[in-house]
């Protein structure tokens, strides 16, 4: 047993070593082969080397014989490694990624760039200017700008620059009438509230709009500017199609202390108001603010209501109240408003939110009305007259 052991022994040892002087030989021919200057690459690594041994041995030795040869072999893997013509291979390191260099794209010239242009010319043709003016017309629907208010710019620019002589500056002369244009537009008689309630008194102010205008928090704000002003109200709850919003508006009027009349929900609207006005007579008020239910103009029966609100009291003033940020639907609202129960003023609120301004240009411009005070926040001191230079400025022309 033991001679058939050393045998096998000597037999595994021989096979060892052959295999060892194989691999190493190709390694060496490897390294000659490699410039001196370059990293060489054996076509086998050790760890591969030792993988091949580790298969060997459980192919030849049997599991149980295997651990009486394992320090024999370490100690062939030791000296193998200590001939000098062998090297283990360098990790390679992973090539960087090359990014592809990608074009830039060439930029979109905007209206004014595309202007600058024509310089070189000595007139634009009417071809020419609808094709100059797309792009205006692209930024002024992004900014919420009616169709109707962009017709009469392009009516007016195209009047001052198709098949006319340029002038040198002709970005300038594009900017100055456009912005004509828009003060145009926005040179709507103005009304001078303070002065307009001392004309009368009790001075009676309706205010409509649709549910979720800030209609209610406006009618606090003016509330609130008339007190500053030293001049006495009397709030009316014409809202009853809500019970909230007799409550917001009273919540209102003990915060400003002020008289508010209300009846119950479901109440006579018309009815609220034309107590209001007997109060404010009786008690020699200056202004009656009227709330009412807020609707969609499309809802007959509910526009039936204001106005039999507007016979029954004959206010001295009728202001819609809509929201900026809707853009052309606060335009189309107004418009609608404006035909069945006729409006003298406008408020625009949420102002602050609103980046584009086109909404002011476009509402005033359709209904001829001009607008009174824009909202910028919640708080009572947060409503401004409304100035048209801010508008311009929102659209880069001041």
């Amino acid at each position: 047993m033991i001679y058939n052991l050393l045998k096998m022994f000597g037999k595994l040892k021989d096979k060892l070593k052959k295999t060892l002087s194989v691999f190493s030989k190709k390694a060496k021919e490897e390294v000659l082969e490699e410039p001196v200057e370059e990293k060489v690459e054996v076509e086998k690594p050790i760890e591969e080397i030792k993988k091949e041994k580790t298969e060997f041995l459980k192919e030849v030795i049997p599991p149980e014989k295997q651990p009486e040869f394992v320090e024999h072999i370490k100690e062939l893997e030791k000296e193998h490694l200590k001939r000098p013509d062998i090297k283990e291979a360098p990790k390679k390191e992973p090539e960087p990624v090359k990014e592809e260099l990608k074009e830039p794209e060439p930029e979109k010239k905007g209206f004014f760039a595309k202007a600058k242009e024509f310089v070189s010319t000595k007139k634009i043709s009417a071809g020419k200017f609808d094709e100059l003016f797309w792009d205006l017309e692209l930024a002024l629907l992004e900014n919420n700008v009616s169709v109707e208010v962009i017709e009469k710019i392009k009516t007016d620019l195209k009047e001052e620059l198709v098949d006319k002589p340029l002038p040198r500056n002709v970005e300038r002369k594009i900017e100055e009438t456009l912005k004509k244009s828009l003060e145009e537009v926005l040179d709507i008689d103005k009304i001078d509230l303070f002065e307009k309630i001392k004309s009368k008194k009790p001075f009676i102010i309706a205010f409509f709009g649709i549910n979720g205008s800030g209609k209610t928090t406006t009618i606090a704000k003016v509330a609130h500017f008339l007190k500053q002003k030293g001049l006495t109200s009397v709030l009316a709850a014409a809202d009853t199609f809500r019970a909230a919003a007799i409550q917001q508006l009273e919540e209102h009027a003990d915060k400003l202390k002020l008289k508010m009349i209300k009846h119950d929900y479901g109440a006579d609207a018309a009815a609220v108001a034309f107590d209001a006005v007997k109060y404010a007579e009786k008690q020699g008020l200056d202004v009656v603010l009227i709330d009412t239910a807020g609707r969609l103009h499309s809802d007959a029966n509910l526009m039936d209501e204001l106005k039999k609100i507007v016979r029954v009291v004959n206010p001295d003033m009728k202001i819609f109240v809509g929201e900026s940020i809707t853009g052309n639907d606060c335009v189309e609202q107004a418009s609608r408003f404006n035909e069945q129960i006729g409006i003298d003023g406008l408020v625009l609120t949420k102002a602050d939110v609103d980046e584009k301004g086109g909404a002011a240009i476009s509402v005033s411009f359709i209904t001829k009305k001009p607008i009174l005070f824009i909202g910028t926040g919640q708080e009572y001191e947060k409503l401004k007259g409304f100035d048209a230079d801010l508008v311009l400025n929102s659209l880069g022309l001041k």
